[in-house]
């Protein structure tokens, strides 16, 4: 009688685990408590709020397409911008990771033209395609793209398969080797899963600039493409901007002044 009683436990505790989880993954579960807040960020981002003009919305909208301007011509320190994502998401922490092993949500690339010598440097993060083959060759649908065009990884759903590394043309997304310590409340994270810049989207829900932004010095510009009247758009109709690759018709959501 004592098995079956202790069977029953664990069969009901197992059936509210699973109960929780589905519920969590299908955004019906209410948030409460900021002991949660990793999981908590998960179901926002679910239930997502967008950002146009840095004022918020009541969810995010596909008319809103969120994107970036970097200026490569400013005379600035992207580290600063690397620096102020890896705080922002507590990258970095990997104590048993090699440095090549370790998280980057955003990088800094240097670019030589062999033909004149020219060099530059320049940040590179995801590039939030509209086209994004890292969803397409996903198996489980844990790379998905909100409908502000912000591309995520939902680290409950990620199975470790890589597919999307491999198909991402930017080399924008990294794999989680070791056990994380010293987790942020910003940006839930864990060993076996693909991890990606996601924008900030913990920040923009909340009417701020995405980290980088904030460090860049003016460098980057964060706005609303659809939206004639932004900052970024008028920038971009007056200086013009490029794609990196453009070539495959992924249409990013970063754009490019100076290269």
């Amino acid at each position: 009688m004592t098995i079956n009683i202790e069977n029953e436990k664990q069969q009901d505790a197992a059936t509210k685990v699973e109960t929780s989880r589905r519920n969590f993954i299908f955004g019906s579960v209410a948030a409460a408590g900021l002991t949660v807040a990793p999981a908590v960020m998960l179901y926002q981002t679910a239930n997502a709020r967008s950002l146009s003009d840095f004022s918020l919305k009541d969810g995010a909208s596909s008319k809103v397409r969120l994107g970036m301007l970097v200026d490569t011509s400013k005379q600035v320190d992207w580290n600063k911008s690397v620096e102020a994502c890896n705080k922002e998401h507590g990258l970095g922490n990997e104590k048993d990771s090699r440095d090549d092993q370790k998280t980057q949500y955003i990088r800094v690339v240097d670019v030589k033209n062999k033909g004149t010598g020219y060099t530059m440097s320049l940040p590179v993060m995801c590039q939030h395609c509209e086209q994004a083959p890292c969803i397409d060759v996903c198996p489980t649908g844990a790379s998905m793209k909100r409908p502000d065009g912000i591309v995520l990884v939902d680290s409950h759903r990620c199975i470790g398969c890589r597919y999307c590394m491999m198909a991402c043309p930017y080399k924008a997304r990294s794999f989680v080797h070791e056990v994380l310590t010293d987790q942020t409340e910003n940006t839930p994270r864990g060993k076996g899963c693909v991890e990606s810049c996601n924008m900030c989207v913990n920040r923009i829900d909340k009417g701020q600039e995405p980290a980088c932004v904030k460090a860049s010095n003016g460098a980057i510009v964060f706005g609303d493409l659809n939206d004639p009247t932004s900052t970024i758009s008028a920038l971009l109709k007056e200086h013009g901007g490029k794609q990196i690759r453009a070539d495959l018709k992924l249409n990013p959501g970063v754009y490019y002044q100076g290269i």
